[in-house]
Parts: C-alpha cells; structure tokens; sequence
C-alpha cells in the first residue's frame, strides 16, 4: 500500500466506489478540489487501519498526527495527502480537531473489535464518521451549531449503512460493527457472521440497524433544507446516497454476504432530485 503517495487519480476512483457523489462534477472546480483532499486523506486513513499489513498500523497513524500537526504549527508538511489538505485548511479555516478525531477512530480499530450496544456504535461514529460532515460544513461556510446536530445524523446513518453492506468484509478483518446485543437478541452467533450466505437471523439484525440509519437520515434532511446554492447540491447527494442504498439493501432482503449490494443509478437521482425540490426551509443558523 502506497499510502505516501500523492495519486488524485486513485483518489477519484475510489471516491466513485462511495455510495454518493464525494465531489459531484456539477460543483464548482475550487469545490471539488477541497472536498476530494479531505477525501483523500480520510480515505488514507482508513486504508492504513484497514490494509497495512508490513508495517505497524499505529506507528504509521502516529505519522499521519504528527504531519497533521506540523501543518497546523505553520510548517511544511512532509506527506502529500497532508500536503493537499493545505490549501483546503486555510482557505476554509478548517480546525485540527475533526481531522485528528479520524485518526484517532483508525486507532481504535486497531484495538477495539466489537461494539456491544448501539450506544457504543454510535461514540465511535463521533470519530469515524462524524468529523467528515464538520469539515464538509467548513468547506461551504455553514457552520453553526444546528448545522453541526444535523449533520451527525447524516454522517452516523451513512457509516452505519456502510457498515450494513460490508458486514462480510469486516468479519474477515476481525471486526464486527453490528451491536452484540442485537446479535443476541435475533440469536446471531459466528457461524452467521462467518457463513457464505445470509441467514435469516443476521438479516433482521442488518434491517434494524437500516431502519436506525433511516429515521436518522430523515432527521437530517433538515440540514440539506437549510442549505443553499452548491451547498444544498452537495448536501442533498449525500443523503440521497445514503437513501438509495437503504433501499437497496431492502430490496435485495438484507442478504449482504457473498453479494455487493449496490445503490441504483435511478434511484439515487429520484432520492436527489426529490431532496433538492423539497418545500420549506428551516435555516439551522442558530
């Protein structure tokens, strides 16, 4: 893994792999450049908690806060996705702490497996999901406290649908992200998370978590409401992301092993175009 590297172009196609446009092209140039370096470095992150395998997870997150410290000291950063956050820092007066809140949530994947409550899911999404919309709000210049609420129900909800779609995945890394007192409540043990194909248990746990996800994100739609002009554009595909893949793990049954469940195309522009033709605002400038 070339972690250290500087590749937009790899940047960009991972980016396209994400359930929402991450910077959709109808935004501006000066947007988008911004919104694929936090991207980029996100993205950085979690492939260093996720896929480094011949050097230390941890040593090379510490290398990450150290960089990201020295950017904020005012000294040149050595690394280039900490490089390409530069410009994005100062033109949109980003602070420190969301960025430091992902690497700290990489740490924890490092040491912390299993989730036994939603409760405790949903600290974690604080770091690991979180502190991406704080930053997306800093990039539009609309942050105010609402804004910041509303914000985490969008981001928690698209991380917990995320975590729906890749329970497979994540069980071969050692980690599950469906609360343990869910599993135990539908009567889920390993052989389910382990299993080529999805019982009829682990589904109801995955569409428990889902419905969890929707009435966040139905919480949320007030944020894309509050927003105008490209702001609202951005705002409302994210939700809209996170809206066609809820539907699409309902239509395939919560069956998510041994298959890719996938938001559809049309689906994703009705839910967008719907979010963006919504009547009433609710400003959230408080």
């Amino acid at each position: 893994m070339n972690w250290r590297g500087a590749d937009t172009r790899n940047v960009v196609l991972k980016a396209r792999r994400e359930n929402f446009p991450v910077a959709s092209c109808v935004l501006p140039r000066t947007h988008r450049r911004h919104l694929l370096a936090v991207y980029g470095f996100a993205r950085t992150v979690d492939d260093i908690g996720d896929e480094a395998q011949t050097e230390d997870p941890l040593r090379l997150l510490d290398t990450v806060d150290d960089d990201l410290a020295r950017l904020y000291a005012g000294r040149a950063p050595r690394l280039p996705v900490i490089r390409a956050l530069a410009g994005t820092v100062e033109t949109c007066s980003v602070p420190a702490e969301p960025f430091h809140r992902l690497i700290e949530a990489n740490r924890r994947d490092q040491t912390v497996s299993r989730y036994d409550t939603f409760d405790d899911l949903l600290s974690y999404c604080e770091l690991s999901a979180n502190p991406v919309g704080h930053i997306v709000l800093h990039v539009f210049d609309m942050v105010t406290p609402s804004r910041l609420a509303l914000s985490d129900r969008v981001c928690t909800a698209l991380q917990i649908i995320e975590h729906c779609q890749d329970v497979g995945e994540d069980h071969t890394r050692g980690r599950v992200y469906l609360p343990g007192e869910d599993l135990r409540r539908f009567g889920c043990g390993e052989d389910d998370l382990a299993a080529a194909t999805t019982s009829a248990r682990l589904r109801d746990v995955v569409a428990l978590q889902t419905r969890r996800a929707d009435r966040l994100l139905d919480e949320g739609d007030r944020l894309a409401r509050s927003a105008t002009g490209f702001a609202r554009l951005a705002i409302a595909g994210y939700i809209a992301g996170g809206r066609a893949t809820s539907a699409a793990l309902a239509q395939a049954g919560y069956d998510v092993l041994g298959r890719a469940v996938r938001p559809r195309g049309a689906r994703f522009l009705t839910a967008w175009l719907r979010i963006l033709t919504s009547r009433g605002h609710h400003r959230g400038h408080s």
